[in-house]
């Protein structure tokens, strides 16, 4: 594998990230490449400083993604989480080691950044991924619910 980066989005970013968010069953049915929104929405991301829309990079294209999300609160003692999401890597980088880095950069970021924990969320129906975060210490210790607005 060429040298790894990963580095802040950046509105340049936005449709090979989008591109990716699109590239699973689940993201087919979800996202629309194209949509004005995505720039909207970057925009916010970008101008928040408790958001790191991360991608990394091999051989100068973007083959990965994940936002990284600060979340101070009271409880814990006042601690920050870190949530990580939208985790993604391009189909022709996966199985390579690309999502482990990048969820150990995230993690390490995180530390960096003072949180006091690390949580995310992943479909239920990702087996596999569910594997994944497994392997890379994480628990399944509380049930996630959404409610649709």
């Amino acid at each position: 594998m060429d040298t790894l980066t990963i580095r802040r989005a950046t509105r340049d970013d936005v449709a090979a990230i989008v591109a990716m968010l699109a590239d699973d069953p689940l993201g087919a049915r979800r996202e629309s490449p194209g949509d004005p929104a995505y720039e909207r929405a970057f925009t916010l991301i970008d101008a928040d400083p408790h958001q790191y829309l991360a991608v990394a990079e091999v051989g100068g294209e973007v083959v990965g993604t994940l936002q990284l999300t600060f979340v101070p609160g009271l409880s814990r003692r006042g601690a920050t989480r870190a949530l990580i999401e939208a985790v993604r890597v391009r189909a022709d980088h996966r199985g390579s080691g690309l999502g482990r880095r990048l969820a150990e950069w995230a993690i390490e970021e995180s530390r960096a950044r003072g949180a006091a924990l690390v949580q995310l969320t992943t479909d239920a129906s990702r087996v596999d991924a569910h594997r994944f975060y497994e392997r890379l210490g994480f628990v399944a210790s509380h049930v996630g619910m959404k409610l649709a607005l």
